[in-house]
C-alpha cells in the first residue's frame, strides 16, 4: 500500500503532493514502483495535527481519485479517512477500499455508510485523536487493550452488516502510543492476527524509528525496512508505506523467508 498524502502539512511529505497533478505523477510512479494498493488521505494525522473540515476534505481528494482512476482501472484505491460522507463520495468517485484511523470511533455513520457502499474497510486503533493522542498514551495492557477495542469494533461492523471477509484490522503503530509501545506491537503482532482477520501495518518514517536511530523521517528508509519484515514475519499482509519500490523489495524477500519450506 503507497501512500499518497494530498495534504499541506503530513510529518514526511506534506505539500509535496498537494495538487492533483502531482498526486497523479506520484500515484503512477508508486504502481510502477509495484503498490497493489494507493491509500489516498486528505486531512493529516501526524500528532498534534486539528482536524479539517468536510469541504476542505471532499475538494483534496476528489479530484485525485478521479484522475487516478481515469489513469488507472486496475489498482486498488483506499480513502484515508474518518468521515462517512467523504467516505462515501470517495467511493463513488473510484476508491474501493474505506481506511478509517479511527476505526468507527469518530462517525457514528461511518459503519452504516461502508455497509451500504460493500467495500472493505480498515479499523485502526488510536488512542485520542490527532491532536491528543502522543500527550503521554498509557496502557495497562497494551495488546490486551488494542485487541478488546478491535472486538468492540468488530462487532459494531458486523451490526451494521459488514461481512466478515471487507474488515482489517490495523493496531495503529504512532497513533497513542510511545516508542517501546510500537516495538511491542510489532513483537506481538501474531496475537492481533489471531483474531482472524488481516492485519495492515504502516510503520513508514515514523517517529518511534527516528527516535531510535537519530534520523529524520526522510532518512528512515532502513529502520521501516525492518519494521516491516518483522512485521511480516509476524502476520502483516498489508503494509502501508512511502518508499514503495525499496520495500517491495524487503516484502518479496520476508513473504520468501516467510513460506520456505
Amino acid at each position: 500500500m503507497g501512500i499518497i498524502n494530498v495534504t499541506p502539512d503530513s510529518f514526511s511529505d506534506g505539500g509535496k503532493y498537494f495538487t492533483k497533478n502531482s498526486a497523479l505523477n506520484h500515484a503512477m510512479s508508486l504502481i510502477k514502483d509495484g503498490a497493489d494498493i494507493l491509500d489516498i488521505g486528505g486531512e493529516s494525522s501526524r500528532p498534534g495535527a486539528a482536524p479539517i473540515s468536510v469541504k476542505d476534505e471532499l475538494n483534496r481528494i476528489i479530484p485525485v481519485i478521479k484522475l487516478i482512476r481515469r489513469t488507472d482501472s486496475v489498482v486498488l484505491i483506499s480513502i484515508d479517512t474518518t468521515k462517512s460522507v467523504v467516505a462515501k463520495q470517495a467511493v463513488e468517485a473510484g476508491a474501493d477500499i474505506v481506511n478509517d484511523i479511527s476505526g468507527f470511533s469518530l462517525d457514528k455513520n461511518m459503519p452504516s455508510v461502508v455497509s451500504s457502499l460493500d467495500v472493505p474497510v480498515v479499523l485502526m486503533h488510536m488512542k485520542g485523536t490527532p491532536l491528543t493522542m502522543q500527550k503521554k498514551p498509557h496502557y495497562d495492557n497494551l495488546v490486551g487493550e488494542i485487541s478488546s477495542f478491535f472486538l468492540s469494533q468488530i462487532n459494531i461492523a458486523k451490526s451494521a452488516g459488514i461481512k466478515t471477509e471487507k474488515i482489517i484490522l490495523d493496531p495503529g503503530i504512532g497513533f497513542g502510543k510511545t516508542l517501546d509501545h510500537n516495538f511491542t506491537i510489532i513483537q506481538k503482532l501474531n496475537e492481533f492476527c489471531e483474531l482472524g482477520y488481516p492485519v495492515l501495518i504502516g510503520p513508514s518514517r515514523k517517529a518511534f524509528i527516528g527516535s531510535m536511530l537519530g534520523l529524520p523521517s526522510h532518512d528512515r528508509i532502513e529502520g521501516t525496512a525492518a519494521a516491516v519484515s518483522a512485521g511480516i514475519l509476524n502476520g502483516a499482509r498489508i503494509v502501508r508505506v512511502h518508499d514503495v519500490k525499496e520495500m517491495k523489495r524487503v516484502v518479496t524477500i520476508t513473504e520468501k523467508i516467510r513460506t520456505a519450506a
